[in-house]
């Protein structure tokens, strides 16, 4: 008994630290793809993916051996539900179990997976059962023959877009075009001028005492024409002494 228990200990032990180790890859790709995003390249990708599945691999191989004890007929079960803080899970836990109580309890013991992936689950066994090895194999044979076309055609036009990149660093605007573009929006400068209409002059009514200053105050022949005096005749001068 002593034995199993030893062993069932190696066992959780080596299966916890394989998955600490697939957790931490997992987080630096996490952390490449959100904080290294423009300056990730495709082959430091595809060397994370071909870490992660190397892990996993290690890891199965290990659950399936022979030695290793068949976890499913292990049955795990909370022995104290508690609502107080329990520092030693949360530390465990990274911080997301602070109490093992009964909110979480069927969420981190389940052996099911909930009813809707159930039957989502369901739904594509059955849609993939009627479908035969060989259509199969063509389907995934068409897929990769147009998954390579795609290939071809984005090497192919990989010239051009590093010509339209390089373009994009080229200056495309000039700064007197802009200031004299600002100027005719702002003052009109430049801007052909269209047909006035006359405006209406406006009429300057005159007094008969400031028609005849003005007549006496005019230099000979050079009154202007705009002017027009109206004396009436017989009135007399007005200055004039009988």
């Amino acid at each position: 008994m002593q034995n199993q228990d030893k062993v069932l200990d190696n066992t959780l032990e080596y299966v916890s630290s394989r998955v600490n180790d697939l957790k931490k890859a997992l987080t630096d790709l996490l952390m490449k793809l959100e904080h290294h995003h423009e300056t990730l390249n495709w082959p430091s990708v595809l060397n994370s993916f071909a870490l992660l599945s190397g892990q996993i691999n290690t890891l199965n191989k290990h659950l399936k051996s022979d030695k290793t004890p068949s976890l499913k007929n292990l049955i795990l079960l909370p022995l104290k539900l508690s609502q107080d803080r329990d520092e030693e899970l949360e530390k465990t836990t990274e911080g997301r179990v602070p109490s093992f109580n009964h909110e979480v309890v069927p969420n981190y013991l389940r052996t099911k997976a909930e009813p809707e992936i159930e039957e989502r689950e369901q739904t594509l066994s059955k849609d993939a059962g009627p479908i035969s090895q060989e259509l199969a194999k063509k389907q995934i044979d068409n897929l990769n023959r147009l998954s390579n076309h795609v290939l071809n055609i984005l090497n192919s036009q990989r010239d051009s877009w590093d010509t339209d990149s390089s373009r994009l660093n080229m200056t495309t605007s000039s700064n007197v075009d802009t200031n004299i573009l600002v100027d005719a929006i702002r003052m009109g400068k430049d801007l052909k001028k269209g047909k006035q209409q006359p405006s209406a002059q406006p009429i300057h009514t005159m007094t008969a005492p400031m028609q005849r200053h003005v007549e006496q105050h005019a230099p000979v022949g050079k009154m202007s024409s705009s002017i027009r005096t109206n004396i009436k005749s017989g009135g007399g001068h007005p200055y004039h002494r009988p």
